[in-house]
């Protein structure tokens, strides 16, 4: 049944993003997310509403959120807004001797040692996710990311919008990748985050999947090939059904029925908020274009499988933006007719197809386009001097771009 009071696709977006609060000096993890909000509304709650953004806690202490207080109508002005509030939080922390940090992982954090979970109101949650899988390792308590929600009117538009969120998932890391560090050397791959986001609850492997969601195109569909397998799944772990609701579900996107919404969850966080809308801005304008059949059908779009797209997944979480595409099957349902590209020439063409040169989001993902994403200038800026001087000084920048609301270049 279609909700008159729900937007339509396109037509409503929401967007979280995630931060470390660090020691100013040392930038080691600080677990002060009680105290910020503590500050900032005078007693500790899970979350603090400031008119239409809201800043709330996570699992991990040392992790605060911002994110818009329900649906936005466009992204535009969005970035300027969450860098006001990212000033507003960096001031309460100024004198807690504390700042925050961007990227998706502290690159020297010792979990184990240094992890603490969040001790108020919600624990209960958090207590049967660190029962059942325990939450002390790095994909668990060191993976800040950016969740992009994009809402949906009735079965019709979540079909739609999901067949073509499927497609696009694989390909995301190309743009978001900034966890190339972890345990204070280089992992290996830019995008160590989703390595741990894919494999933190295997002892459920139904819960993440492949990270690349089933082909369902109906909510009947998706809670019969998904939630309710979860629900089934988790239970002999979790008696008390605290856990089984939409949310448990941790692929690449997930489907929140409750507020009907998409939420995309394989973007790492940016170095500043005006990244991580622009990254948005450009997986929004794709979506229309998927969404309108503009190169494809949408039942090609629905008919591509699982498998070769979790495949690719895995490539371009190791390799980002020079992951070489090869599947022309796949390349053809955005419209393109090479026989290979690279996953950066990939959102290069499609960036310039579906925006306009003049969109204030452009420069900023120019500067993606054409330097890598974010772990790639990372890499150059350490230049493969994994001292911790040396990771100080780069994160320290890192910190200082978030601040000014300034891209990290090389």
């Amino acid at each position: 049944m279609v909700k008159v009071s729900t937007p339509h696709i396109f037509a409503g977006f929401g967007v979280e993003l995630e931060y470390m609060i660090v020691n100013k000096d040392s930038l080691d993890i600080l677990p002060a997310a009680d105290e910020l909000l503590l500050a900032a509304a005078g007693r500790v709650q899970n979350e603090v509403e400031m008119d239409d953004f809201a800043w709330s806690n996570e699992l991990a202490l040392h992790v605060v959120e911002l994110k818009t207080n329900g649906p936005v109508a466009t992204l535009a002005g969005v970035a300027d807004r969450f860098q006001e509030h990212v000033g507003r939080v960096n001031s309460l922390l100024d004198g807690l001797g504390a700042r925050l940090m961007p990227s998706a992982m502290h690159p020297w954090m010792d979990p184990l040692r240094e992890t603490k979970l969040w001790p108020h109101g919600s624990r209960v949650i958090y207590e049967a996710y660190n029962r059942i899988f325990g939450c002390q390792g790095h994909g668990w308590s060191n993976v800040q990311s950016t969740h992009l929600n994009l809402a949906f009117n009735g079965d019709k538009e979540f079909g739609r919008l999901h067949a073509a969120i499927r497609l696009l998932l694989p390909l995301l890391p190309a743009l978001a990748a900034s966890s190339p560090l972890v345990d204070g050397r280089a992992s290996g791959l830019l995008d160590t985050r989703l390595e741990y986001y894919r494999s933190n609850q295997k002892r459920v492997p139904s819960i993440s999947g492949a990270v690349i969601p089933e082909q369902a195109y109906t909510r009947k569909d998706y809670e019969k090939m998904i939630l309710s397998r979860n629900y089934e799944d988790i239970a002999p772990h979790d008696p008390d059904g605290i856990l089984q609701f939409e949310w448990l579900n941790s692929r690449g996107a997930i489907a929140r029925f409750d507020r009907s919404a998409i939420e995309i969850r394989l973007l790492d966080i940016q170095e500043c908020p005006m990244a991580d809308l622009a990254v948005a801005a450009a997986i929004v304008a794709a979506l229309r274009a998927l969404v309108a059949e503009r190169w494809q059908p949408f039942a090609e779009q629905a008919a591509f499988g699982v498998a070769p797209l979790a495949e690719l997944f895995l490539s371009v979480i190791r390799d980002a933006d020079s992951t070489v595409i090869t599947d022309r099957n796949f390349l053809g349902l955005f419209g393109m007719q090479e026989e290979k590209m690279t996953a950066g020439e990939f959102w290069q063409t499609l960036v310039e197809k579906n925006m306009e040169p003049d969109d204030p989001y452009r420069p900023a993902l120019d500067v993606i386009l054409r330097q890598g994403p974010l772990g790639r200038r990372i890499l150059k800026a350490v230049d493969s001097d994994f001292s911790h001087g040396k990771l100080q000084e780069v994160y320290a920048r890192l910190c200082s771009c978030l601040e000014a609301g300034e891209m990290f270049v090389g």
